[in-house]
Order: C-alpha cells, then structure tokens, then sequence
C-alpha cells in the first residue's frame, strides 16, 4: 500500500557491469540531478539508436546494476517501513482503532491503484518510451503534459466529493465495525484520501524518470515517505488527546505523501521538456494513454480491491483481523518490494521498448530471464518466513500494546502468505509484459476473475479458519492468475521459455526445502539458550537465516542454476573493482 506498488534481472540480473565502470543506473558521477545530458544507462537517445545497438550483454549489465541499486534503495525505504510498522505496532497494537486506520488508508490507496501511481505507469510508460523511441520527444513531453492536467482537474474533484460522501461510501466497507469506530474511519479516510492526487502526479513524474532510465531517486522517495510518518507519530501523538492519537498517523501518511511527490521533481530538469498545465484533449497520444489506462485501472483496481476483500471478512471475523492480516501483509512485502518489484521497476521501460521495435525475442528473453530472477529470490524468501512465521513476527511487533494474543493472529496470516510470494511476483512481471505490449485488456480480465476467485474463497473459509481462510483466498486466486498470465503471454511471444523456467524453479524448490529444514532447527535449538529477549530474539532469527541461506547457496550452486551463478559472476566483478 503507499508506496508499495508501488512499484516494481533483469536480463542480467547478475552480470557485471560495463568495462566503463559507469555509476549505476542513472546516478550522476556527483550523485546529483543530470545537468542536461541522457543519464548513462538506459537513457533513450533521440531515436532510439542506443538500444538498438547496444549488445545484449552491455544491456544486461547496465539493467543489472540498475536493479542492483533499486533494490538497495527499496532495501532501505523496507526497513524505515518495518521500523514505522514496529512503531505503529507498540502503539495501537491490533485494536479496533488500527482496523479503522488500515481501511481508512485502503479505501484511498484502491482509488490510488485505479487512477495512479502503478496504473498510471503502465498506461504512460509505453507511449511515452514509444515517442521517445522515434525521436519525438517534445510530444513525448506535450502528452505528458496532457495527461497532467487531465489527472489535477479529475482526481481534484473526485477527492472533493469523496470527503463530501464519505460518511456514505464509508460504511460499505465496514460491515463488522460498531457506530464509533465507523465515524473514526470516515474521519481518517477524509484526512487521507487526498493521497490519491499527490500519488498520481508522483506517478507521472516517476514514469516520465524511469523512461529516461532513471530510477534511483524515485526509488528513494518511499524512503522519505516512512522516516516523515515516523516522525509524525513521534512528535505529534503529545498533541493529541487520549484516544485520538491515531490522527497522527494519518497526518504524517498525508504529509510524506507531499515530500515524496516533490523530492524527484529537480531530476526533471534536463531532459528537454516538462510539465504544464496544458489542456491535451485533442491530442491522439493524450487520449491513448487514457484508452490504455482504462483496462490497466481496471485490473490493478480489481487486484488491490482484493485487500480490500479480506479487511471487509475480517471484520466479520473479529475487530482485530483486519489489522492483523495488514501487519502480516506489511512483512510479505519487504521480499516482494526488494526483489519482484524492483526487477519489475526497472525492465519495464526495456520490455516497452522491444514492444516497441517488435524484438520479441529479445523482449521474451529478457521476461524469462527476470522470471528466473524473481524465483531465485523469492522462493528461499517463501520458505523463510513460512517456517520462522511466529519468530519473525515476535521480533518485529511483539511489544507494547502488541501482545502474544496479536502474534499468533498475525503469524497465522503471515504462514499463507508467504505461498503466494513467488507467484505474485512473477505475476507482476507478467503484468508488465502485457502493459509494454499495449494488451492490458487480458491482464484486466484475469484480475476479474481473480477477484471472484478470492471471494469465493474466502467466504468459503473465513467462518472454519478464520484469519488463515481469508489470506487462503488471495493465495488461491494469485497462484490461478499466475499460471493463467503465463499461458497467454506464450502465443503472443512464441513461448516464454517456460521448460527452462520449470527446470530452474524445481531446483530452487529442492534448495529452499533445504533452507527451511536448517532454517526451524537452527532457530529452534537457539531460541531456549538466547531467551525471547530482544537480542535473543534477533540473535536465533539472525543465525537461523544466515545458516539457511547459505546451505540455499550451496543447494542452487551445486544444482547448477544459471541465475545463481550470474550472481556470483556480478558481485565477482564488482569485488575485483
């Protein structure tokens, strides 16, 4: 949620990086903002030669340390995210008052997904890298521009009506809550739901960056994002009477949502246009974009509404199984943001420009192999926190008003999750697939079906499981689109490499059954010695994981997978600097 699409190997997701010994990915030499000229890795030039005739290899090696970086920078906003969760936890631990936040930030964060951000990207970033590829870039920037004025004017009054009629939308999703924590989510959801404009001209700034192969300090926004929210729980819950102070997470949601929006805008300087308020209805490029949003905000709307599925039964469940299943959500997705999104992030620009040229071998080739790439990192991830779900949540939130009573709720949630990992990451790629090949339709279809399949699902198991029941439903529903993505890619690009995949995974499997063997006996033998304090805590979490990733190491590395030794390839070369 925030930031948390939010975004997303890559063909090289572990190759070294050119003899030039360039900084990564679109970093200054300075660190600063470029002064005028293309950044030095995936900067498409005026038509478009430097990926036409750049080696795969080189590309591999700059897309590499692309993700590299953008997964070192998602690193850090993960862990400033975890610590404002640890935070958050300590404070209002499961309550009723937490319940009320967590939907009032996900009514806003759906409309977010409809209209912005991740939707919006996946719409513009084909046609904005299609005009740039054929050397139109004052278009490029006029569409841009477009579609600028057209999200300020329609997201600005839908905002104004929705704080006018959120006492009736409101309550459509809170059918478990009583009168008074009904009119507190109706109160936070107000205070946030301006979030949906300032996150979709985010999200125009941040496609028009990463078109220009500029990724990192969009990817360090979110980083700025959680230390701002932090800090507004820290400084302004004092101000705020007892039982209110709630309102301070929602001020500091919408207060970091302003800084993240503002901190890339000096990084647009240079690139030989900018943004206007420019009326663009009459251009055909304005209009295509919104033509292809229109299925993109319809499929991720109906994914991220499936969040939405599973707060509305878990308040049938209990007052606490809404933020429960969230702050196990909140865990899912440190892996999911570190590894499938930034290889989503970062190869969809790319992907967009093979569709572009027609390359569908190089744009299926470089799929695959960000396929491969995912499944290497998110299947020893998926073993990890499936055996250590209890230990890991007891180390992150248990203290405060988070109780043993809240880690079994959320370790429970957080067990089922963990099977959907792999699958939704690589169904994130599928989805970019289908965006750079301006075919969201079929993505919008499955995202439909996956929402009934959720729902089915998860009426059918929330009254026998409970919170289990309903993660089971996204878990069913993510694994079914999944399969069904990559079935429907093949015509479009003559296969998707899929026997190669298969071999691959099976032998990760095999490793990381190994990884979460070692992984519950090394925590096991160590957590009765260290004890549950803090530090012991940590200390039998940290061995457990550092033991059992190196035996998955040792597992993918004597089974011969490919992706592991490309990474060994990369962090080689990189030594040898």
């Amino acid at each position: 949620m925030r930031p948390e699409d939010r975004h997303s190997s890559p063909a090289g997701a572990a190759a070294e990086e050119s003899a030039a010994g360039r900084p990564p990915a679109d970093v200054t030499a300075e660190g600063r903002p470029g002064t005028g000229a293309l950044p030095p890795v995936e900067g498409p030039p005026e038509a478009g030669a430097h990926g036409s005739t750049e080696a795969p290899a080189a590309r591999g090696r700059r897309l590499a340390l692309s993700t590299a970086f953008f997964s070192f920078a998602t690193g850090l906003s993960r862990v400033a995210g975890l610590a404002r969760e640890i935070l958050a936890a300590g404070l209002f631990g499961v309550s009723g008052v937490m319940s009320a936040f967590t939907i009032a930030f996900q009514v806003p964060n759906l409309v977010r997904a409809l209209f912005a951000d991740a939707a919006l990207q996946g719409a513009f970033v084909p046609v904005f890298t299609e005009l740039l590829e054929k050397g139109s870039r004052r278009e490029a920037f006029r569409v841009a521009s477009g579609v600028f004025f057209l999200l300020t004017l329609g997201l600005g009054a839908l905002t104004a009506a929705f704080i006018l009629a959120a006492p009736i939308v409101v309550p459509l999703f809170t059918p478990g809550f009583d009168p008074e924590l009904e009119a507190l989510t109706v109160s936070l959801s107000r205070i946030l739901f301006p979030i949906v404009l300032l996150l979709a001209i985010s999200g125009l700034v941040v496609g028009v960056l990463n078109s220009f192969g500029h990724f990192s300090v969009p990817a360090l926004a979110p980083l700025a994002w959680n230390l701002v929210i932090i800090g507004a729980l820290v400084g302004l819950m004092p101000l705020f009477p007892a039982g209110d102070e709630i309102y301070a997470y929602a001020i500091g949601v919408l207060v970091g949502t302003v800084v993240q929006l503002v901190l890339p805008m000096p990084w647009l300087r240079g690139r030989g246009g900018g943004l206007s308020l420019t009326l663009g209805w009459r251009n055909p490029d304005v209009w295509r974009v919104l033509k292809l949003m229109l299925p993109v905000t319809i499929a991720l709307g109906l994914i991220n509404f499936s969040l939405l599925i599973n707060s509305l039964f878990g308040t049938l469940v209990s007052e606490q199984a809404p933020a429960a299943i969230d702050k196990a959500f909140r865990i899912y997705m440190l892996p999911q943001g570190l590894f499938s999104v930034a290889v989503a992030t970062i190869l969809f620009p790319t992907l967009s420009r093979f569709a572009a040229r027609g390359a569908r071998a190089d744009l299926r080739n470089t799929m695959a192999n960000g396929v491969r790439a995912i499944c290497l990192l998110l299947i020893p991830s998926a073993a990890l926190v499936a055996v250590l779900a209890e230990p890991i949540t007891r180390l992150v939130y248990e203290r405060g008003a988070f109780g043993a009573e809240a880690t079994d709720l959320v370790a429970a949630a957080l067990f089922w999750w963990a099977f959907s990992l792999p699958f939704q990451g690589v169904s994130l790629l599928f989805s970019r697939t289908f965006f750079s090949l301006q075919r969201p339709w079929i993505t919008t279809a499955l995202a439909g079906a996956n929402l009934v399949v959720n729902a089915i699902v998860a009426l059918a198991l929330y009254r026998p499981l409970g919170v289990a029941g309903i993660v089971l439903g996204t878990v069913v529903a993510t694994v079914a689109m999944t399969l069904a993505q990559g079935a429907l890619l093949r015509p479009d690009l003559h296969g998707i490499d899929g026997a190669r995949t298969l071999s691959a995974a099976l032998r990760m499997l095999l490793s990381a059954a190994a990884l979460g063997a070692v992984a519950y006996l090394v925590w096991a033998a160590l957590d009765p010695a260290l004890g549950r304090s803090l530090g012991g805590q940590a200390g039998a979490f940290g061995a457990a994981t550092l033991s059992s990733l190196l035996v998955y190491g040792v597992g993918v590395w004597i089974l011969r997978v490919h992706e592991a030794r490309q990474v060994a390839s990369l962090v080689r070369a990189r030594v040898r600097r």
